[in-house]
């Protein structure tokens, strides 16, 4: 099948070289990693490395013949692009900017963007007109440098399903811009607004750019191993497939677990044999 099954950066130590971390990646089977840009200084620090430590990532890419090719961008929590204070407008766009010339310069193809207005406080129709202009102003940004945005469906209301994603990617209009969907939190939300997750998929058919795997049961996002949940990873794949996604990412997180790379294996085998069974079915 052709499909490439990515790894999440945040599920090994930190504090790893570049090179240990992708060479692990790939000895647990995963074809590329994504990177994490969180709100932390440590990874927003990242943003302005020089061309030296960009080489650095770029070397140890080739010698483990591990890519990069995707971001997952949390920093606008913190930064959000709908914040009431235009202080913080600014630095999220500054950061939003940063981080696509950070992926043109690596050959990143995708930026997953956190869909939330505002993170910190709460909402409303001023934060979300904020956020609205924002993103059009960081979708032109993005598309002169060739680089996509993708939205995560989250955990808040704002933006926890495909179609309200789909409502800002209809009104900003541009092939720059799609869903890059968590199937994990998408079936939490389902199940909140008794909705099905096959067609919350099918809602977004020609602008799903990739697809973040995870285990979630409702209430809980995070911090589960693979097969102790609630998503049906078997039809989430299937159909995301359908819909012409082709790249997958495993998200979760190190837990402090002395056998980290074990839990590699265990996730990469667990995941391949649902795109076994998935895709499977797909072709009869």
């Amino acid at each position: 099948m052709d499909y490439r099954l990515g790894l999440y950066e945040k599920s090994m130590p930190a504090g790893l070289t570049w090179r240990d971390m992708l060479a692990a990646g790939r000895a647990a089977g995963f074809d590329q990693l994504e990177i994490s840009i969180d709100e932390s200084d440590a990874r927003l620090a990242r943003l302005e490395w020089t061309d030296q430590q960009k080489l650095e990532l770029l070397a140890a890419q080739v010698e483990t013949e591990m890519p990069v090719r995707t971001m997952c961008l949390s920093g606008h929590r913190k930064y959000p692009l709908g914040s009431r204070d235009p202080q913080v407008r600014a630095r999220g766009m500054e950061i939003m900017r940063k981080a696509v010339d950070f992926a043109g310069d690596m050959g990143i193809r995708i930026i997953q963007l956190a869909g939330y207005d505002v993170y910190y406080e709460n909402g409303g129709a001023d934060t979300r007109s904020f956020f609205a202009e924002n993103l059009a102003l960081s979708v032109q940004y993005a598309a002169a440098h060739g680089v996509a945005l993708g939205f995560e469906t989250m955990e808040t209301p704002f933006m926890d399903t495909i179609s309200k994603s789909m409502n800002y990617v209809r009104e900003i209009d541009s092939p720059y811009l799609g869903v890059y969907p968590d199937l994990g939190n998408l079936t939490n939300a389902c199940e909140l607004y008794d909705l099905h997750v096959s067609d919350e998929i099918r809602a977004g058919r020609g602008h799903l750019m990739a697809m973040h795997l995870k285990e979630t049961v409702p209430g809980k996002y995070r911090d589960m191993d693979f097969g102790t949940g609630r998503v049906d990873f078997i039809s989430g794949i299937r159909d995301a497939y359908a819909c012409g996604v082709r790249l997958f990412t495993a998200e979760f997180w190190h837990d402090g677990r002395i056998n980290w790379q074990e839990r590699l294996k265990n996730t990469h085998r667990f995941l391949r044999e649902k795109f076994d069974c998935a895709l499977g079915s797909a072709d009869k």
